[in-house]
């Protein structure tokens, strides 16, 4: 259990620094890596803005980058690591690719898809909510004070 801690810091800390680079760049704060069998596949930050797309949600970039590198449209076997809870549509979509697991840091209280229906996930998939809850919260709250210049 310890190790799989250890593994799960590991890897959300790479999807903070995607979440830096989303902030760097104006998006909020969110980051995402996919991992496969302890390697990264794919990772992402959210481009809403850089991509006037309001669907450029991090996750959906990443999973859409896993898939290709895959050559796969599941990833069963793989992890998804994200900095904030995934809503509805970014849920909606690692059911669609049959995520194995999702693991993420903070809790989304508005727009979190656990607010909604915990079956909008993969029946198979696992999930791991609170990994480093505190960092990736920080980042969230700091970019939103940042903004509304406090």
């Amino acid at each position: 259990m310890l190790e799989t801690q250890k593994i799960d810091e590991y890897f959300m800390r790479q999807a903070l620094m995607q979440a830096q680079l989303a902030e760097e760049n104006g998006e909020v704060p969110v980051g995402v890596v996919i991992v496969c069998k302890k390697v990264i596949v794919a990772k992402a930050h959210n481009q809403t803005e850089q991509l006037r797309d309001a669907t450029a949600h991090a996750e959906m970039i990443a999973i859409t980058s896993a898939a290709n590198h895959l050559n796969s449209k599941y990833l069963k076997d793989c992890t998804l690591y994200v900095t904030l809870e995934p809503c509805l549509m970014c849920a909606t979509a690692s059911m669609w690719s049959q995520v194995g697991r999702i693991v993420y840091g903070a809790t989304d209280l508005q727009r979190g898809f656990q607010n909604y229906d915990m079956e909008v996930l993969h029946p198979k998939t696992l999930c791991t909510s609170g990994v480093l809850e505190g960092e990736c919260a920080h980042i969230l709250t700091n970019f939103f004070q940042k903004k509304r210049g406090k």
